[in-house]
Order: C-alpha cells, then structure tokens, then sequence
C-alpha cells in the first residue's frame, strides 16, 4: 500500500495540484490589487464650513464620491453650509469612496398644521405651540361659535390643516366673536333655495325648515314664503323657515294667505280706538291752620358759689406720765437661838405704767 503512495504517478497529480492552487491564490490576490487600487490612496480634502456647492466641486475634482446628509437647521450658521465630513479631512480613502457631507439646511423643518377648525381658541393656541408653530395676531370676526377658530392665515392666506409649514412660522387665527344681536332678517323671497342658503349663511343666520311643495328636494325650487319676515329684527344664529315651490308668487296666493294667518298677527286698524273715561278726582276743601305760637324759651340762671368758710380749731393733746416710787420695808424679829439673829429684808420694787396717748377726735366741718 505504502508503494502504490509513493508512486510517481500519484506524485505528479499531487505537485500539479499544489501549484494550481498556489497560482490560483496568486491570481486572486493580484486582481483584488487591481481592483481595488491597493496602494493607490486619496487624502480627503478639509471643506468645513465651505457651502455644499463649493464641496462638491472640490470632491468632483479629487475623484470621490459624497452623499448629502442635512442636519437638524441651526440659525447660528448659513444656509447650506457644510458643519462635518465623514470621514474626517486629512483621511486616506481610496477612489470612488464616498464622503458623507452633513450640511446646515436652509431653513427649520416643514411641520403639518393641525386640525384645530371649530376647536376653543386656548386648545387651538396649545396644539399650534406643540407642533413648533407661533401664533401672531388674533383675529376676532362676527360668528355664532364664540372663541371657536374659524380659519388660520399665513402670510394673509388661509391655511387647510395638515398644510406642511417650515417649524416655527407665524400665523395668524381668526377666532369667532360670538352672534351680533338685532339684526334685519334678509329677504330670500323669490330666489332658489340654494341662493337662499348662500344668502342666510352670509348673514349669520341658520337654515331651518325647508319645505318644498311638491316634496321633492330640488334645490332649484323658488322661495314663496319665509319666517321671520324680511325685515325683523333677531340675534344672528337664529333658524329661518323656507317655503319652495315651482309655482309662481300668484298661483300660490292662497297658500300665502294660510301662511299669513298662521305665522303673521293681523292688526286691524278700521276700528276706532277704545276710549276710557276717566273718573274726576275729588278734592278735599283745605283749611289753613296757623302755626302755633311760638314762646321763647326761658334760661334758668345759674346758682353762685360762694366761698367755703371753713372753722378749723387746733387741739392738743397732752398726755402726763405718772411714775410712782414704793420703797422697801425692812422687819426685825429675834429668836431665842444662841447662834444669833437672823434678819430678813423683804424689798418690794416699784413699777411704773405709762399709759398711751389718746387720738385726737374729727372735728366737724361746717359749709355755709
């Protein structure tokens, strides 16, 4: 076995196979070196803060490629001013490597303008304020919906919602004043009923009722009859009622007269006016009582003082202190005893009291 290894034919097919592989590495290697421009490197030129027209001339001229990126806009920097470059100037890419160019946009980006018609003008103002939008001057116009936005202007052209504008633009709202009050009712008589809408919607009204004859909704029908009147007086919001037909004004004079009878009051004015009369007022004879008279009035006089005798007398009191002295009495008695004599001395001592002095009595006083 080891013999038919080491034949010489199997070791030919086994060199023959090694230096197909090695040439096929070979080739392989040197390809991606021409295809790849190994060795042959482009260092990317600094265009920082040049404008994107300005780099993309400069990297036409250089052999490479770029992509356009736009950031977030800044209004410290220009319009279309180039603020990064990826990769960073003084890199070494090879040719065709595309450069990523961030650059300042020329203004903020555009937002939708949100639904806000019909909505309370403090929401509105909220939402406009969230979406990046300012609100500039407030436009109050006569409407049935108070403090409800009508429409919304910009640059003095209405806007429709979702309307993209550039981020922080101004508008302006024009929000509903609330109705007008005693306002003449418009005449619609004789026009079609689409006219009459147009003609009740210009003036604040609302469209009631609209009964057609025939019972058809045909919009071209001619308006016979209204309610309220042409000429009344109501607050603006207020339904009018229509009456169409196809017929002429003369042909439905009968049905006007109904009408009239039920929706207009008749005042009749041939007969003469009621007259009250009036019954006379009685008046009373008066008599005219003199004043009482009138007595002066009299002062009492005022009492006078006179002085205040006064009698005092001075009294002095004297007091005496009586001091009595009482001597001593001495007694001798003799004993037959042949010691001798015993004398005894009793002696008495004197005292002596002092009584107080008196106090001295009030004296009366007596004022005359």
């Amino acid at each position: 076995m080891l013999k038919s290894l080491f034949n010489w034919k199997v070791l030919l097919n086994l060199v023959v196979a090694i230096g197909v592989f090695v040439g096929l590495v070979w080739l392989t290697f040197r390809w991606l070196e021409y295809h790849t421009n190994h060795g042959q490197e482009i260092p990317v030129p600094n265009i920082v803060n040049k404008t994107v027209q300005e780099a993309i001339k400069v990297l036409d001229d250089s052999g490479l490629e770029y992509e356009v990126d736009s950031a977030e806009y800044n209004p410290k920097y220009r319009p279309f001013q180039v603020l990064q470059v990826y990769p960073v100037p003084g890199s070494r890419v090879k040719d065709g490597r595309a450069i990523v160019l961030r650059v300042n946009p020329r203004t903020w980006a555009k937002v939708e303008v949100p639904d806000v018609i019909n909505k309370y003008s403090g929401l509105a103002f909220q939402r406009l304020e969230q979406v990046g939008l300012k609100v500039g001057d407030t436009i109050f116009e006569p409407s049935i919906q108070k403090d409800a936005v009508i429409r919304i202007l910009y640059n003095g052209n209405e806007v429709k919602p979702k309307t993209k504008l550039a981020r922080f633009s101004v508008v302006d709202v024009v929000i509903g004043s609330g109705p007008l009050r005693n306002i003449a009712i418009p005449n619609v008589v004789g026009l079609t009923v689409k006219e009459a809408r147009q003609v009740i919607a210009r003036s604040m009204f609302e469209v009631g009722l609209v009964d057609h004859e025939d019972g058809s909704k045909d919009e071209s029908d001619v308006i016979y009859y209204q309610d309220p009147a042409a000429g009344d007086v109501r607050d603006q919001g207020m339904q009018i009622d229509l009456w169409a037909s196809k017929k002429t004004l003369a042909e439905l004079s009968a049905k006007i007269e109904q009408l009239n009878s039920t929706y207009r009051m008749k005042v009749d004015t041939a007969l003469p006016p009621i007259q009250y009369q009036e019954m006379p007022s009685r008046q009373e004879p008066s008599q005219d009582i003199p004043p009482p008279p009138v007595t002066p009035r009299r002062e009492n006089p005022k009492p006078s003082t006179d002085a205040i005798k006064t009698d005092a007398s001075k009294s002095t009191v004297k007091s005496t202190t009586s001091v009595t002295e009482n001597k001593p009495k001495t007694t001798t008695s003799n004993t037959g005893s042949s010691s001798g004599n015993n004398t005894s001395v009793n002696k008495t001592a004197a005292t002596t009291s002092a009584k107080p002095a008196e106090k001295p009595k009030a004296k009366k006083m007596v004022i005359e």
